[in-house]
């Protein structure tokens, strides 16, 4: 497992391109066959992706987790990228198609990955001091909300999967945001989350498209370029938000102090640097 260590604001002005992508960019997630994650110290957020390719790819614990089993002290979110997968949590099977996601809470023992060679997931796990029931979240049945307007390139169809009102964890929160054909923008008026780390993955961009992604604070802002099936970590003082070369989705995960979607501290377009 990837280690990235915290990165004060005082910091992200001295970063060169090179320098922001190895603290904040996450960028080969996905290799058949195999498990591969990534944690931040910034409220220790374990980033992950699983290829099955035809392979049942178990969960296994990090060393540096010094745990039995991954989910001993933590809780997971499961995200059905693409394909057709299988999730078995200690025996209990449950099969995913895109955009479908499955929270496995704190104490599941045992959690395995297979699929076709199509079939990734993309995986957010957290921190957790309570636990919660292991839970499939349908992209049909999940809290659906429609945004924005052609005028400012922003039309968007959010679902929220992990939340206040939806399947309940203990600190994470989760939906998939999608943007409607020639709608580029995301997350514009902007926000920051004082109470919590936010990482966004973005996926369905194809592979001659690229996000623009703005990052760090408000009246200091920097990009990076980000491919399809890549993810940023934002920092709580950092923005996070971003434009493409094609219209896209993006998986948006988080954990702190609380699982409330609507806590946000926002950021008038005109304030940005």
């Amino acid at each position: 497992m990837e280690i990235r260590h915290q990165t004060h604001p005082d910091e992200f002005p001295a970063l060169d391109t090179e320098a922001l992508r190895r603290r904040f960019l996450v960028e080969d997630l996905f290799s058949p066959g195999e498990l591969r994650l990534v944690l931040s110290h910034h409220d220790r957020l374990v980033v992950g992706g699983v290829h099955p390719a035809g392979w049942d790819v178990p969960l296994n614990p990090p060393d540096q987790l010094r745990a039995e089993s991954f989910c001993d002290r933590r809780e997971l979110a499961a995200v059905c990228v693409s394909g057709a997968g299988v999730v078995a949590v200690d025996g209990q099977k449950h099969e995913l198609t895109p955009h479908d996601v499955l929270y496995v809470g704190r104490g599941a023992r045992d959690v395995t990955f297979g699929g076709d060679d199509e079939a990734r997931f993309y995986l957010l796990s957290a921190p957790a001091h309570a636990s919660h029931p292991t839970t499939l979240a349908r992209r049909e049945e999940v809290e659906t909300v429609h945004l924005g307007d052609a005028a400012h390139a922003n039309v968007r169809t959010i679902r929220k999967y992990v939340h206040t009102g939806g399947v309940a964890s203990c600190q994470l929160v989760l939906g998939i945001t999608t943007l409607a054909e020639g709608s580029v923008w995301n997350t514009m008026p902007c926000h920051t989350h004082d109470r919590r780390t936010e990482v966004y993955f973005y996926f369905g961009l194809g592979a001659g498209n690229r996000v623009i992604h703005l990052s760090g604070r408000p009246d200091a802002t920097r990009n990076l370029v980000v491919a399809d099936q890549q993810a940023v970590i934002s920092p709580s003082w950092s923005v996070h938000c971003g434009a493409g070369t094609s219209n896209y989705s993006f998986v948006w995960a988080m954990s702190g102090e609380n699982v409330a979607f609507d806590d946000m501290d926002h950021v008038a377009i005109e304030e940005l640097r």
